[in-house]
């Protein structure tokens, strides 16, 4: 009998990350990189300065979606 394969976790799919670049977060989420952007600019996606770098906290990412089910539960 076959063993099951495992394909490796990308980089940018590293669970120990604490900072996601936008393009990252923007995969997590499924979404694309402007739609992530435009999350940012409004706020609803949390993001911080690291010298001229634009990231993403890695929590920020579950947190967003967390909010989007409480609120499309409460609709």
């Amino acid at each position: 009998m076959d063993e099951p394969t495992t394909l490796p976790v990308a980089a940018t799919e590293d669970p120990t990350l604490v900072l996601l670049k936008v393009e990252e977060a923007a995969r997590r989420l499924r979404i694309g990189r402007t739609t992530c952007f435009a999350l940012i600019r409004t706020g609803a996606l949390e993001s911080v300065m690291v010298g001229g770098l634009r990231r993403v906290p890695a929590d920020a990412v579950p947190e967003y979606v967390t909010r989007l089910r409480t609120a499309q539960r409460a609709a």
